[in-house]
């Protein structure tokens, strides 16, 4: 986590939670999603602002965590920002070198992967759950053609469950996750 956010966080222990403004989604893209359009449809029907500054990216990157209960954040400050996850935490880039990166640049380590329902390829790794980026489907055939991780099948349902993923965190004061409710907006 950024010093800055570590010392926001000491200023500020008690700034509301922000739910339903945030998404990442299958492609490792992050989205902002302001009141219209949470208002015009759930992530991933409606995905919202794709953010593309790049140190904007880095910062939520670098600050992406989870929490207890296995809901996804951005520490945006003193503010936690929820994520909205259209299939997992994790988006994976296979590396020309065998390497296995999150969206975020972390390395993990995997310890098997598993095909859907939807034929979508998922790895469980050191860090969690993530999916196989559509663009290194190449490389992964070849990664299990080789023998260096064993497949199984699950339904996506089962997986996140197994692996105690939110996909959509709520608000826990009754707010539907999709809004920011009272002191909600980042």
């Amino acid at each position: 986590m950024d010093a800055i956010v570590e010392a926001a966080l000491k200023k500020w222990p008690n700034v509301p939670h922000c739910y339903g403004w945030l998404a990442l989604d299958a492609r490792g893209d992050w989205y902002m999603r302001d009141e219209r359009i949470q208002a015009a449809g759930p992530f991933p029907a409606v995905k919202g602002s794709r953010i593309v500054h790049d140190k904007l990216i880095g910062f939520i990157d670098r600050n992406y965590g989870v929490d207890g209960q296995g809901a996804w954040f951005f520490q945006n400050g003193p503010q936690r920002v929820y994520v909205q996850l259209e299939a997992a935490p994790w988006i994976w880039r296979l590396q020309p070198d065998g390497r296995v990166l999150s969206h975020t640049g972390r390395e993990a380590r995997v310890d098997g992967a598993v095909l859907d329902e939807a034929d979508r390829l998922f790895l469980e790794t050191d860090l969690g759950l993530g999916l196989v980026h559509t663009q290194d489907m190449g490389p992964a055939a070849d990664a299990l053609e080789a023998g260096r991780w064993t497949m199984s099948k699950a339904t996506h349902a089962e997986l996140v469950a197994r692996h105690g993923v939110v996909l959509a965190p709520l608000d826990p004061k009754g707010g539907h996750g999709e809004g920011g409710g009272e002191g909600g907006k980042p």
